[in-house]
């Protein structure tokens, strides 16, 4: 049964990147959640993948739904031209504030930051915290060797199979938003090995 996505968090990057073809991502992802009614929820940010990809959504008549942190917004980092942008104290509360506000996740191309941010929400979704899906947007391969890790993971049993399944991996929006929106909770306990020592 397909799911009602009102709104969908974006975790990605405050630099645009070397190769243009992850502007190119982010400017399709924002047109993308704007034709369809979505609401854009993400960082607050102007700059980098992040101000493209919430200026893509406004230029297409989106809305925009922004969080930052007061500490980033005085870095004259927030954009200022957003639906809404929500100003927190603390990255604790800007993180929390955008999983209450989203339906669904998706990762585009980034660094510590942007990886932080979606794992947080991947592995509350494995323990059952929320029941959102979570996407990987991988943008010209960048996140193979990230995929590669999951593999050997499930193979040394740090991760269950179910669990590597369970992210929802495209290489472009359309097909991510799409998959957004059939996904189906998996309920598996977390723990391969509860019973040994």
């Amino acid at each position: 049964m397909p799911r009602n996505l009102s709104s969908v968090g974006v975790y990605c990057a405050s630099s645009r990147g070397v190769d243009p073809c992850f502007a190119d991502a982010a400017e399709s992802l924002g047109r993308l959640l704007a034709r369809r009614d979505i609401r854009l929820v993400y960082g607050g940010g102007r700059v980098g993948l992040m101000g493209v990809l919430a200026n893509a959504a406004l230029a297409d008549g989106g809305v925009v739904h922004g969080v930052i942190t007061q500490a980033l917004k005085d870095k004259e980092v927030a954009h200022l031209g957003l639906t809404t942008l929500q100003v927190v104290t603390t990255m604790h509360e800007r993180k929390a504030a955008m999983v209450d506000e989203s339906d669904a996740f998706v990762m585009l191309p980034g660094g510590f930051g942007t990886l932080d941010e979606f794992f947080e929400v991947l592995t509350w979704s494995q323990l059952g915290i929320h029941v959102k899906p979570c996407g990987i947007l991988n943008v010209s391969g960048f996140f193979n060797p990230l995929l590669e890790l999951f593999e050997l993971a499930t193979r040394q049993r740090f991760l269950r199979a179910e669990h590597r399944d369970m992210v929802v991996i495209e290489a472009d929006p359309e097909s991510m938003i799409d998959r957004l929106g059939s996904w189906a909770p998996m309920i598996v306990d977390k723990w391969l090995d509860r019973d040994q020592p």
